[in-house]
Parts: structure tokens; C-alpha cells; sequence
């Protein structure tokens, strides 16, 4: 008899649609049980010799648009405290970082006086360009602990110090 063929010859049954279904399940079922006796090393190996330690883990509460800068680019990886109290003073970067709130809340007050406050857990980007002043500030009670990447034109510092934008509130320095 022959599967899906419709008919066996003088006196045989019908097989059709049923038979080839049949057929499909037992391919299906031989593929899955070919899988299953394959040894795992020869889907991934496994690794020696590596340790690991996550520093902060934040979620972004959007897109991250990360644009590194054109040409050589230094990229640095810091740890930043800001005191109970503490600010950064206003100032810019000349290119992009990534923030990761460990501990505390920060909030930040940018170029049009609008204010974002990000609190442990917390990811964000800081954009590049000197019409990107802003400032960071630790108005709570704990210590601000931030894990920061920095995506810098080759040479450039960490940070510009800049005068406060004319929305900001007199004699604010950040």
C-alpha cells in the first residue's frame, strides 16, 4: 500500500488527505526525535575561565537613540557620586553618555529649565552639544551613585562647565 498514493491497486482502499497527514505527523515525529538524541555540546559551548560581576542594570523608559561621534572615540566607563546636597553645576558634554541610576535619585534640570528625575533602576542618555546644558542634583537624603559610559570625541574632556541658561532661576548654580 502505498501512503498517499489514494489507492493500493485491485480491491485496496482509499489512503488520500488522511495518509498524507499521516505521513507529515511520522516526518515531524522522526525530526523532533533526531533533535532530541543530538548531544547539546553541538548546539553551544560551553565556557571556562569567565567571571562576571553586573555593576547596575537600568531600564530606559523609551528608545535610547545612542549616536556615537563621527571618527576616533574614547569611551570611558565611570562611577559618579553626588552627595545628599550635591550638584554638578551646569555644564555639557561633547558626546553622548549612558547613565544607569544605582542608588538614590537624581534629578536633572536641562537647557529650557524643563526637570527629569531618575531614580535607582533608571536609565537615560545624556544627548552632545554645548546647546545641551543641564545640570544634576541630589536633593534627597542618600548618596546619588551612577554608573555612566561615555562616548567622546577622541581627546575631548568629560564634561564643558557652562553658565547657567537665562530660564534658570538667579544666583542658581545648578
Amino acid at each position: 500500500m502505498g501512503l498517499g498514493t489514494g489507492t493500493t491497486g485491485t480491491g485496496g482502499t482509499r489512503v488520500g488527505a488522511r495518509g498524507a497527514r499521516l505521513r507529515k505527523a511520522l516526518v515531524v515525529a522522526g525530526a523532533v526525535a533526531a533533535v532530541a538524541v543530538v548531544p547539546s555540546a553541538a548546539i553551544a559551548t560551553p565556557g571556562s575561565g569567565v567571571g562576571a560581576t553586573e555593576l547596575a542594570q537600568g531600564t530606559s523608559h523609551g528608545t535610547l537613540p545612542v549616536k556615537p561621534p563621527k571618527g576616533d572615540t574614547d569611551v570611558v566607563f565611570r562611577t559618579i557620586t553626588v552627595a545628599p546636597g550635591g550638584t554638578t553645576g551646569w555644564h555639557h558634554h561633547d558626546g553622548q553618555l549612558i547613565a544607569v541610576v544605582r542608588s538614590g535619585t537624581l534629578t536633572r534640570t536641562l537647557a529650557d529649565c524643563s526637570v527629569e528625575v531618575s531614580k535607582a533602576g533608571d536609565s537615560f542618555i545624556e544627548p552632545a552639544g554645548a546647546n545641551k546644558v543641564h545640570t544634576g542634583r541630589n536633593l534627597g537624603t542618600e548618596p546619588v551613585v551612577l554608573y555612566v559610559t561615555y562616548l567622546l570625541p577622541k581627546g575631548a574632556p568629560m564634561s564643558v562647565d557652562e553658565p547657567a541658561p537665562a530660564c534658570a532661576p538667579a544666583g542658581k548654580a545648578g
